[in-house]
């Protein structure tokens, strides 16, 4: 069965998009404004996705120390440092992410003529470096 993800744009930000293909079929909440874009996905080797869902972790656990910091009444400085080491974390993911897209999705896209990924990805960097 053909898996399909309603949304009227690719990054999902124009308020006529659907939540859910239900609603599409239905033709309720904008539907007939809305097309269908096809779901993409990334193959990883098990490799890649431990090492990446290993820095998700690490991520999620110094954000989990955050909250526990401000619950527990730290002082400013400390929790601000600890927010530095957790952005920079989230940083360092993103870096070995879009190194892996580069060297994988974006690498074959252009090998089969898909120019229009270098636009998608000018695009992604812009939003990581605001």
């Amino acid at each position: 069965m053909e898996t399909k993800d309603f949304r009227c744009c690719a990054d999902n930000t124009d308020p006529k998009c659907l939540e859910t293909p239900a609603a599409a079929e239905a033709g309720t909440d904008g539907a007939e404004t809305c097309t269908p874009v096809p779901r993409r996905t990334t193959e990883r080797s098990a490799e890649t996705r431990k090492k990446l869902i290993n820095r998700l972790n690490r991520i999620e656990g110094q954000i989990r120390g955050l909250r526990q910091m401000i619950e527990n009444d730290s002082y400013c400085n400390d929790v601000l440092i600890q927010s530095a080491a957790a952005g920079a974390a989230l940083n360092a993911f993103n870096r070995a992410l879009i190194g892996a897209h580069m060297r994988g999705c974006v690498t074959r896209d252009l090998r089969e003529g898909r120019e229009e990924v270098v636009d998608e990805l000018l695009a992604t960097l812009s939003k990581l470096m605001k």
